[in-house]
């Protein structure tokens, strides 16, 4: 991190009204990330430097002295995990990614032992663990806390870098990043992104992960999205919209089989049932019919990526999960690989880990 906070000259009420595209340009610093809020702030060449990035952390990783190299990076640096909504795969890829950087861990899971049970609020928990830490991560069901948080820290004597870890129902960043870096890897021997059907099936009105991934999925020329779901858990027409601005072929649609030859990636999601505005709202809606099953194998191409961010309930057989295409498990590893990449470009060591894979695994 080099330079001015970006965010510092801008007033809160300005940065309020701006759409995310305008939002995301106070985001970024000399063409990386300081904080990491949207996935409108990275473009396609971000996109391909952090997968690249990634990649080269990944197998840099595979030898003690390539372990030994990454753990001395940021080792003089803190980071604090504060997870105010449950959360397993996501904690875990930030804790391993900061671990496999060297950087110091702190954890705040339960609110219940903070002195936010005194009465203290939110941004006053958050402004101290800036007093203590080089970087907040930060998961919130209060939609658009990030956001103030981050504008706040921004505009002290000591601006900190927040990474949202998933915000109420607006956006997951780093899901969708390390979704794009799945189907990087899922699809380099096949042309790459460009040009691919990408089918999301479940509650795509409620799932954060599909609101990301579906934006930057418009760095990709070529890209159709398949949006299917039953008509109360649609795509929301905010996301259609971006898309439109961006000239991206898109279909909603309700018929889970009809779209399944076409799909070069089947992304299924869960009912977000923790978003039900009144009790068994979710159980009244027959997702029966968008369960990916066994027989289904049959129906896709061979080189067809199967995805979940989990965590998973029927919506994919456990009989599924030893085809090949079934590439969930892998996305839950690149978790931690992309989140490594994404925190030592926040702190400008990509040069260095660059130049060790060249001079060592080139």
């Amino acid at each position: 991190m080099v330079g001015k906070d970006p965010l510092s000259d801008v007033l809160w009420a300005d940065f309020q009204k701006m759409d995310l595209r305008e939002k995301a340009r106070y985001l970024n610093h000399d063409g990386r990330p300081f904080h990491v809020l949207l996935a409108q702030q990275f473009d396609r060449h971000m996109l391909d430097e952090l997968g690249t990035l990634a990649t080269r952390i990944r197998r840099t990783a595979k030898s003690k002295s390539g372990m030994r190299f990454l753990a001395e990076l940021l080792d003089h640096k803190r980071a604090m995990l504060t997870f105010s909504q449950p959360s397993t795969r996501t904690f875990l890829s930030f804790y391993a990614a900061c671990q496999i950087l060297g950087l110091k861990i702190a954890e705040v899971r339960d609110t219940s032992t903070s002195s936010e049970m005194k009465g203290e609020s939110p941004e006053d928990s958050v402004r101290t663990f800036s007093s203590y830490f080089d970087l907040l991560i930060m998961r919130t069901p209060k939609s658009g806390f990030t956001e103030k948080t981050a504008y706040a820290l921004s505009n002290t004597e000591r601006p900190v870098p927040i990474i949202n870890a998933g915000s109420g129902k607006d956006q997951h960043p780093t899901q969708a990043l390390l979704d794009i870096y799945t189907l990087q890897r899922s699809f380099e021997r096949v042309g790459g992104i460009e040009g691919k059907n990408i089918v999301f099936v479940g509650d795509l009105g409620r799932g954060r992960t599909v609101r990301s991934l579906a934006y930057l999925l418009t760095h990709y020329p070529g890209v159709k999205q398949y949006f299917v779901a039953p008509r109360k858990l649609q795509i929301g027409q905010d996301i259609l919209d971006q898309l439109d601005q961006s000239g991206m072929q898109y279909e909603v649609c309700e018929d889970f089989a009809q779209v399944l030859p076409e799909a070069d990636a089947i992304y299924m999601t869960r009912i977000q049932d923790e978003w039900d505005t009144e009790p068994g709202e979710s159980q009244r809606i027959d997702t029966s019919q968008y369960h990916f099953k066994a027989e289904h194998l049959r129906q896709i191409r061979i080189h067809t990526a199967i995805m979940h961010p989990l965590p998973r309930r029927e919506e994919i057989e456990s009989a599924v999960d030893h085809d090949p295409r079934a590439v969930y498990w892998r996305q839950v590893r690149n978790g931690m690989w992309i989140r490594a990449a994404l925190i030592a470009t926040i702190f400008g060591r990509e040069g260095e880990i660059r130049h060790y894979y060249d001079m060592n695994l080139e």
